[in-house]
């Protein structure tokens, strides 16, 4: 079935683990065999071939680069001006794998009805491009509110104000603060240009706030439930009513830490913790419960968002493994009709909403 992924982290796989995409995973991990500068190296999942052979034919694909101030212990950009001209240059990847016919950039309806109806031909699709939505990941590196009408222009179309820590616009994981005069804005100014607001990451306080400011079209690209495991990187109950009643789709994330209370980063693993794509599913569900249908999820992974094999389920060898999703479903009593939501028409449809 064809696949939609709201969140893959494609272009810092690309420049900052210097991974070739237009390898196969296997390929990619046998380049980082004795590697250890990451965490993750030679436990890749992620890379083109892999995504043609999942039918995995659209994604949401990010820019990210943080800015730290003194004192912030997290990795990151000594200032605003860096932290854009590392979003451009992961910007230039997109554009070279476009040139290349790796991938094919959607930024309209008409863009995306030609995509859609190239990936449903019938055709072999081991060469066909992966087309990408873009998306920017915290706003640290817009530089200053009027930069975002460069990014517009060059084919933004998503973006999460805040990451981990304290932002610039807005504080998301592990921090807390209402939004700033400039975050107000920022929210502002992505509502005149019709950039899709990601409440992914946000902080509680923050989170309100921007729904109260933004009028837009609003999803969470990835993101679980804080009933099954309570951090503030989760969602509460409240805060999934209230994106639900947005018309919001709301993308399950695959990071093992997020599917397991009190997991232990470096000690703990998913087969002792007995992660699967069953765990994610039990997200999505709740979700469902919540809203009444299945009209609100979908998939965003954000596998090899700086973990890999060694964090994530452990039924998934490559990203190829989401379409066993279909059949998982299927076991729970899901319709043929909710199945297709789940793994392309829910995006399908708010996209059609937000870019008519």
């Amino acid at each position: 079935m064809f696949t939609i992924d709201a969140h893959l982290d494609l272009s810092m796989n690309a420049l900052e683990w210097n991974r070739d995409l237009t390898l196969s995973v296997s390929a990619i991990n046998a380049r980082e065999k004795g590697m250890s500068d990451k965490p993750d190296r030679g436990n890749a999942i992620v890379s083109l071939p892999a995504l043609r052979e999942g039918n995995i034919g659209l994604v949401v694909a990010t820019q990210i680069a943080r800015y730290v101030a003194p004192g912030n212990s997290l990795p990151g950009w000594n200032s605003p001006a860096q932290a854009w001209a590392q979003s451009q240059g992961q910007l230039a990847w997109y554009q070279t794998m476009v040139q290349q016919g790796e991938m094919a950039q959607i930024t309209n309806l008409v863009e995306l009805d030609a995509h859609l109806a190239l990936w449903e031909n019938g055709e072999d699709n081991s060469r066909k491009p992966v087309g990408f939505i873009l998306s920017l990941e915290g706003a640290d590196s817009i530089v200053t509110v009027d930069y975002l009408e460069k990014a517009y222009e060059y084919g933004l179309r998503a973006l999460g104000p805040a990451h981990y820590g304290p932002g610039r616009y807005a504080h998301g994981t592990d921090a807390s603060a209402p939004l700033n005069a400039e975050g107000k804005a920022l929210i502002r100014k992505m509502d005149e240009l019709g950039i899709i607001l990601d409440t992914t990451h946000l902080c509680d306080l923050a989170f309100w706030e921007a729904l109260e400011i933004y009028n837009g079209p609003v999803w969470a690209s990835h993101n679980n439930c804080r009933a099954l495991v309570d951090h503030n990187r989760q969602f509460s109950d409240e805060m999934i009513k209230a994106l639900v009643d947005r018309g919001a789709v709301i993308g399950a994330a695959m990071d093992a830490w997020m599917l397991s209370p009190g997991w232990e980063r470096g000690k703990s693993t998913p087969k002792e913790r007995n992660v699967t794509l069953n765990t994610v599913l039990d997200h999505m569900e709740h979700i469902c419960q919540i809203a009444g249908n299945a009209n609100h999820i979908g998939i965003g992974s954000d596998l090899d968002g700086a973990f890999g094999t060694e964090q994530s389920p452990h039924d998934i060898n490559t990203i190829t493994d989401l379409n066993t999703i279909a059949e998982l479903l299927r076991k729970r009593g899901f319709t043929e009709k909710d199945i297709a939501k789940v793994m392309h028409g829910n995006w399908l449809k708010f996209l059609r909403k937000a870019w008519s």
